[in-house]
This record gives structure tokens, C-alpha cells and sequence, in this order.
């Protein structure tokens, strides 16, 4: 009726939550980078709107898809760990970090294909063990579809317990190979050797980690946190797309 201000265009909303995924800046910070063309207030709702339609699920789910399509997830191993970090601001999700000081922190749960492409992931406080983010990484792989398609599923010396391999073998999980507790490699190994394929998960949470929304959160509910959990995979994933489209490209 031309007596409000007309919708901000989506792609300006969206390059501003990329923005803020990257740089891990304040909302009044990227209203500033983006000239003003859009508030703050605005870029939470409309994050908030495609997070209640689903748009960030989807878009992980769409580009995994197309990856799976052209280059093939391969499944003969997943490797499967977690990582601690900041949450200043605390709320849901969060408890005290046994890494820093026993400051407010959050903590994902991820499992990655040989390549280190994420195939699902649970979050919670930073006080949680790895052991009890475990059930709730593999849900998250059993929705997509792929739980059965596992060859070995990979894991570090703190899952090394009968309960642990006891889980496992009810979800079909039989071909383990699970580092033994007290074991040590001999002084002097690469590190990259100490981890054997669990390398390719901890490439992956370093990936994740240089997002500046995610190595230090100040979300207050955990569905943002998937929803930028999300966003990152994508861009993640469209990356090592555009990689494989430019291959025989000159440089």
C-alpha cells in the first residue's frame, strides 16, 4: 500500500549471514559492513525465518546430495570426534569448557566420510563426553540415510570401551577400529601417522573451526548453531565442487 518499507532483498540478507559466518562478527557490525542496506533486526528475522522453513537443512542436505551424485561419498571408513569451543555468552546448549579455564563453551560431535565431508553431527554443552555425543552423531547419520552403508567407523582412545563397542554392535557397527586406551606412539611419529584416517576428522573440525561464528559462539540457542553448522558444510562442500569442475583448468 506503499505505507511501509519495502522487504529487503534476500540475497542481501543471506551475503550478511555469510558475512557474519566468516568473520564470527556482531549483527550490529555487519549491518555496518553492509552500508546499512539492511538492520541488525532484520537479519535476525529473516534468519530465523529460514531457519523455521528449514532452508539451512536443506541446503547441507541439497549439496551433499550433488556431492554424493558427482564425486561419490565413500563410506569404507568414517571417522567420528568432537571438538570444544568458546561460548561467551552461554544459553542453551553450553556448560563449562574442561579445556579453557572452565569458561562457558559448546561442543559438536561429527562424522566424516574418508574425504572428510560431514555425514551428520550433534552439539551440545562442552562439559559432554564424547561417549555421550556418540548415539546422538549416528541418529543424526541414520536420518540421512547412509548409517548402513559404513564400512569401518573410526574412533580415538576415548571410545575405548566394552559399552561403546556393545552400542555399536546393535546399530550393525561391527567393523571398528577404535585406538586402545594407554596405547602411545613410539616418540618422534607425525602426528598426521598418530591419528592413522582420523586425520581426515580432524581436518574437518579445523575447517569448521575457522569460521569465526563457530570457533567463538555467541548464539543462544542451539538451532542457530545448526543452522551455521550447516551453512559452513555447504560452503565446504561447494568449494571441493568448484575444485573438481576447474581441475583441468590452467592456473
Amino acid at each position: 500500500m506503499g505505507c511501509h518499507n519495502p522487504r529487503i532483498a534476500d540475497e542481501v540478507c543471506f551475503r550478511g549471514i555469510l558475512i557474519r559466518l566468516v568473520a564470527g562478527s556482531s549483527w550490529t557490525d555487519i549491518e555496518a559492513i553492509l552500508n546499512f542496506e539492511v538492520s541488525d533486526t532484520t537479519l535476525r528475522a529473516r534468519r530465523d525465518e529460514w531457519i523455521e522453513a528449514g532452508v539451512f537443512s536443506k541446503l547441507e542436505a541439497e549439496a551433499r546430495a550433488a556431492y554424493d551424485r558427482i564425486l561419490e561419498l565413500d563410506l569404507e571408513v568414517v571417522a567420528v570426534d568432537g571438538s570444544i569451543h568458546k561460548a561467551p555468552c552461554g544459553g542453551e546448549g553450553t556448560g563449562k569448557s574442561p579445556v579453557d579455564r572452565a569458561k562457558l563453551g559448546w561442543k559438536w560431535s561429527v562424522a566424516v566420510d574418508r574425504a572428510g565431508i560431514p555425514i551428520g553431527w550433534a552439539i551440545d554443552g562442552a562439559n559432554r563426553n564424547d561417549v555421550a555425543l556418540l548415539a546422538p552423531t549416528l541418529d543424526a547419520v541414520h536420518a540421512t540415510g547412509l548409517l548402513v552403508d559404513i564400512g569401518t567407523l573410526s574412533l580415538d582412545r576415548g571410545y575405548d570401551y566394552p559399552v561403546v563397542r556393545e552400542r555399536l554392535a546393535e546399530r550393525g557397527l561391527v567393523e571398528l577400529d577404535i585406538q586402545r586406551r594407554g596405547t602411545k606412539p613410539p616418540p618422534g611419529t607425525p602426528h598426521r601417522l598418530t591419528l592413522g584416517v582420523r586425520w581426515i576428522v580432524e581436518a574437518t573440525n579445523t575447517w569448521w573451526s575457522n569460521y569465526g561464528q563457530l570457533r567463538r559462539n555467541t548464539d543462544r540457542r542451539n538451532h542457530h548453531r545448526h543452522a551455521a553448522l550447516c551453512l559452513a558444510t555447504t560452503v565446504l562442500i561447494i568449494g571441493r565442487l568448484i575444485a573438481y569442475r576447474d581441475r583441468w583448468s590452467p592456473p
